[in-house]
């Protein structure tokens, strides 16, 4: 079992100490995208690759192009299991088929982090309930404090993907061998143009990367006021703006239109059973536990900080308590809430790393003064197209 969630080997222990005869070996690896799924990709060529893998949502379809996923929901408790998982979750697993073709493992559902303490001191008294409310903080704290409200990164189209998600915007469609792509929909461009608006106006940091120092050094500065991002996130923030603690708190995404409940999804992992496996049964069998058995929840989350998929993941102990970095707030009821207003029908298409490629790199030109966002997702869209029929795919028209 090839992972990359820290202490998990310490979840298979526990496996391995109650199933005597089912001995699981686990093998960390680095990220999907770091490594892993080229990793992958060879050894289902060559024959040498593992029995299962953690695969993110956005890659399944990838592997199910290549032939590499097995088809698990003829194994015993696989067809009753789709009731223990948040919905949308389990219709990712299935691929537009009857089939299952991974157990889900945990959740990005999206919401809202922000300095309590900077909107306050600008006067904003409640966290935005809607994207124009949003941009309207956007411009008092810049006015009031000189804080940018967030920054837009130039590489994570994961992260706007999941903000696309939110909007409705999917980005492909499947019906049986023909695909369908949307990158460029109407609503994917206003969601390019609102940002783009931000960006035009200087609203947001444009120099600051995802998940690195100088951002950590604007978030403890109170450069950047604010952060739509997963519920993983929030060990983010705590582990690296601890001069902050206590002054961040969570609230839902804000809403293209008031009164809207939806959220976007950002990241979130399957356990997949691969067809070089010769234990499919078993593999299945260790995949379903691993990710619905209450103890093993409770460990992953403690040690790996996943937010389960699992519906009795909410029973996990601490998704029930406050977090002292966040003022005691009980911020998980916020993503739990968030999971349950996740589109269901997102659906990824099979080249996802070219789509994306071709939307960071629009990002980064139009973060540079060259085109917009808008252009980024054209870009996008007739990358994704190449990309599938150079692999034999039927785009539909």
């Amino acid at each position: 079992f090839w992972t990359w969630v820290p202490g998990m080997d310490q979840v298979v222990e526990m496996w391995n100490e109650e199933n005597p005869g089912i001995q699981v070996t686990v093998e960390a690896t680095p990220a999907g995208n770091a490594g892993t799924y080229s990793n992958l990709f060879n050894g289902l060529e060559a024959g040498t690759a593992p029995d299962l893998s953690q695969v993110e949502y956005d890659s399944l379809a990838s592997f199910r192009l290549q032939d590499g996923l097995a088809d698990v929901s003829a194994c015993e408790g696989i067809a009753d299991a789709s009731g223990d998982f948040v919905e949308w979750t389990w219709s990712q697993v299935q691929l537009g088929s009857e089939g299952v073709y991974a157990i889900p493992q945990d959740t990005g559902p999206m919401a809202l982090y922000y300095r309590s303490d900077l909107f306050e001191q600008a006067g904003i008294t409640e966290p935005p309930a809607t994207w124009e409310e949003y941009y309207q903080a956007a411009r008092t704290l810049k006015e009031e404090t000189g804080a940018f409200i967030t920054h837009f990164p130039q590489g994570d189209a994961n992260w706007f993907t999941g903000l696309l998600w939110q909007r409705g915007a999917s980005l492909f469609g499947i019906d049986g061998d023909q695909v369908s792509v949307s990158v460029d929909s109407e609503e994917a461009k206003e969601v390019a143009d609102y940002w783009q608006r931000m960006i035009d106006e200087e609203l947001v940091a444009t120099d600051l990367q995802g998940f690195s120092p100088d951002l950590y050094a604007a978030w403890n500065n109170g450069g950047v006021a604010s952060w739509v991002s997963a519920a993983w996130g929030y060990s983010t923030i705590r582990d690296n703006a601890a001069d902050t603690a206590g002054q961040w708190s969570v609230a839902p995404m804000p809403q293209w239109e008031e009164g809207d409940e939806a959220a976007g999804n950002w990241g979130g992992s399957t356990t997949a059973v691969l067809t070089s496996s010769d234990y499919p049964a078993e593999a299945a069998q260790f995949a379903l536990w691993l990710n619905t058995d209450p103890e093993a929840l409770a460990m992953a989350n403690e040690l790996g900080g996943l937010f389960p998929a699992a519906n009795s993941g909410a029973d996990v102990p601490a998704l029930q308590e406050g977090v002292e970095f966040y003022n005691g707030e009980n911020i998980f009821d916020v993503f739990r809430e968030a999971s349950e207003q996740v589109d269901t029908d997102f659906t990824w298409g099979p080249t996802m790393t070219d789509t994306y490629t071709a939307m960071s790199d629009g990002f980064t030109e139009a973060l540079n003064g060259r085109g917009t966002l808008s252009d980024a997702l054209d870009a996008a869209q007739q990358a994704s197209v190449e990309s599938l029929e150079a692999q034999g795919v039927t785009v539909a028209d």
